[in-house]
């Protein structure tokens, strides 16, 4: 009969401290470019959430003939005083055009808190933007700045300008440090 040696197949510990070692050095320089990746995602996803809220609101007005009023919101039912969209915001017809959802007033979009690091201000001054019977923006232009995890570098402004439009440029460096979270 003919004998067989046994042989150990595996690694040594040598061998499997290099691949951790390998391994921990991949991750580091991964995770940070995910990292940034999901940040930029979070600001697309918000930038597409304030088309979609503006349009809504737009069109909503225009179709009823009814005021729509888009404002921040922490709860999702009534506008918030301030300029600081990050919490959530919602848009509602104003049948009574006080500029505040009143029981019975139809609810058109509520958004949630801003997910991660993303804030979204308005300009100062412009806690409400209401859209006339037709579908035009009462009121002076109003720039929203958009910043992320990112840092300052990566801030957005969104102009919504009295027609409706939305334009998208570069925020003043007041205006991105403001915006942007520390650290």
């Amino acid at each position: 009969m003919p004998r067989h040696s046994a042989r150990a197949t595996g690694f040594t510990l040598v061998e499997l401290l290099i691949a951790v070692a390998i391994l921990g050095l991949l991750l580091g320089v991964a995770l940070p470019s995910f990292g940034n990746a999901l940040e930029k995602s979070r600001s697309l996803d918000t930038k597409g959430a304030l088309l979609a809220s503006v349009t809504r609101a737009a069109n909503r007005a225009a179709v009823t003939g009814t005021r729509a009023v888009l404002c921040p919101s922490s709860d999702g039912q009534a506008c918030s005083d301030g300029f600081d969209w990050s919490l959530g915001w919602i848009g509602f017809l104003d049948r009574d055009a006080d500029r505040e959802r009143a029981p019975g007033e139809t609810l058109l979009v509520a958004e949630p808190a801003l997910p991660g690091k993303v804030r979204l201000l308005s300009s100062k001054g412009r806690t409400r933007i209401v859209f006339q019977g037709n579908g035009g923006n009462a009121g002076s232009n109003v720039t929203f700045t958009l910043c992320d995890g990112r840092g300052p570098a990566h801030a957005e402004t969104v102009v919504l300008n009295n027609r409706g439009r939305l334009r998208y440029g570069s925020p003043t460096p007041e205006a991105a440090a403001l915006a942007c979270p520390p650290g």
